[in-house]
């Protein structure tokens, strides 16, 4: 059957009403859906501005943040902070440091959080330092066996720490959460207590996020931690010797010790033609002091074991780290101040180093 051109249009018409009826419809639960995710996402966020009223833009709760029990708190790194250059280069000292005591363990560490939170680096790292076996399992891939691990890790480290004034800024569970604030704050507590031969950089703070909630509502508040402060302040912490108390009691003295100590150098250095007159440039690169203990000891340096005209700040570190190590092998104590030090003209480390020689052998010929 056929229809005529009208009854055609007036079905049309009929159809079109359906769907724009149907299409209304359809639109008007989806604009009812957008206005209730709406008003969701504004209660959502009129709540965290309550409840975050300081936390810095970019920072991000997790689920996992909001789990908390009464009274408990989570730190979090502000991101900001994360990208600031000097605690970039701040995690790349500690992270080449940690490569360089652990080479012989062929442990190769890249990220700080990943790598320390078991326990297994932080392990290995405190029995090269301190010389001491821990009675630990070497492998651990359980939480329960990794914190257990932790906890004997740490508590060495404390025992270690505490007597000498440190502020305990780690646990075993802000390191196994890979709290980077806390994994940072012990190992520069063991690099400045053992006297790493690294310089880390000065004054480097992070800002951090420290959530916490009580009467079941997340606070939040923002708390700037310092990580390093001055090179002074930081080898302050060691025990001071008389050699401190002379330079900061009897400064008017310092002359009189310079005078002494060039007298002393240049006795023996006159045998090879050669005279000091500087003491904190010319024994800078380290050639002058691996050349004295030769003469103090009585042999002969190889010249293939340091670079008898350094160029680079590296080759002079590795000259003064030798010289150090001469030193040593000569029954003295490890000199107190590290080589960058000595290479950067620092006065009192160099006074220190040379100090330390005239006392042992001011007499020898």
């Amino acid at each position: 059957m056929s229809l005529t051109p009208s009854a055609s249009s007036s079905l049309q018409s009929t159809k079109m009403k359906k769907d724009e009826s149907f299409l209304g419809k359809l639109g008007g639960t989806l604009a009812r859906k957008k206005k209730s995710k709406e008003v969701s996402d504004l209660h959502e966020e009129g709540k965290n501005a309550i409840n975050a009223p300081l936390l810095p833009a970019g920072t991000e709760i997790h689920p996992e943040d909001t789990l908390l029990e009464e009274n408990a708190e989570r730190i979090m790194l502000d991101p900001t902070s994360r990208e600031n250059l000097k605690f970039k280069d701040l995690l790349k000292v500690l992270v080449d440091w940690i490569n360089s005591e652990l080479e012989e363990e062929r442990i190769i560490v890249k990220d700080l959080e990943e790598d320390c939170y078991d326990g297994q680096v932080l392990q290995k790292l405190f029995e090269k330092l301190s010389g001491r076996k821990l009675n630990v399992a070497e492998v651990t891939q359980s939480e329960i066996g990794q914190k257990q691990k932790l906890q004997t890790v740490l508590e060495a480290v404390n025992r270690l720490l505490r007597p000498h004034g440190w502020t305990i800024e780690w646990s075993v569970d802000s390191i196994h959460s890979k709290n980077l604030v806390a994994i940072v704050y012990l190992l520069v507590a063991l690099a400045m207590h053992f006297q790493a031969p690294i310089r880390l950089p000065e004054h480097v703070s992070v800002q951090v996020v420290v959530v916490k909630k009580k009467e079941g509502i997340l606070q939040t508040s923002v708390v700037t931690k310092e990580l390093t402060s001055t090179t002074e302040m930081m080898l302050g912490r060691f025990e001071r010797d008389a050699f401190d108390t002379l330079l900061d009691h009897a400064p008017d003295k310092l002359n009189v010790v310079k005078s002494s100590l060039i007298t002393f150098v240049n006795k023996h250095l006159n045998k090879l033609n050669l005279e000091v007159t500087e003491l904190e440039s010319q024994f800078a690169d380290g050639v002058y002091l691996i050349l004295l203990m030769g003469l103090l000891k009585d042999y002969f340096v190889p010249l293939y074991n340091f670079f008898l005209t350094p160029e680079s700040f590296e080759q002079k570190v590795h000259n003064v780290a030798f010289a150090f190590e001469l030193m040593q092998d000569g029954g003295l104590k490890k000199p107190k101040a590290r080589p960058e030090d000595v290479v950067n003209l620092n006065l009192k480390s160099t006074l220190r180093v040379l100090y330390n020689l005239f006392t042992n052998y001011k007499n020898s010929d």
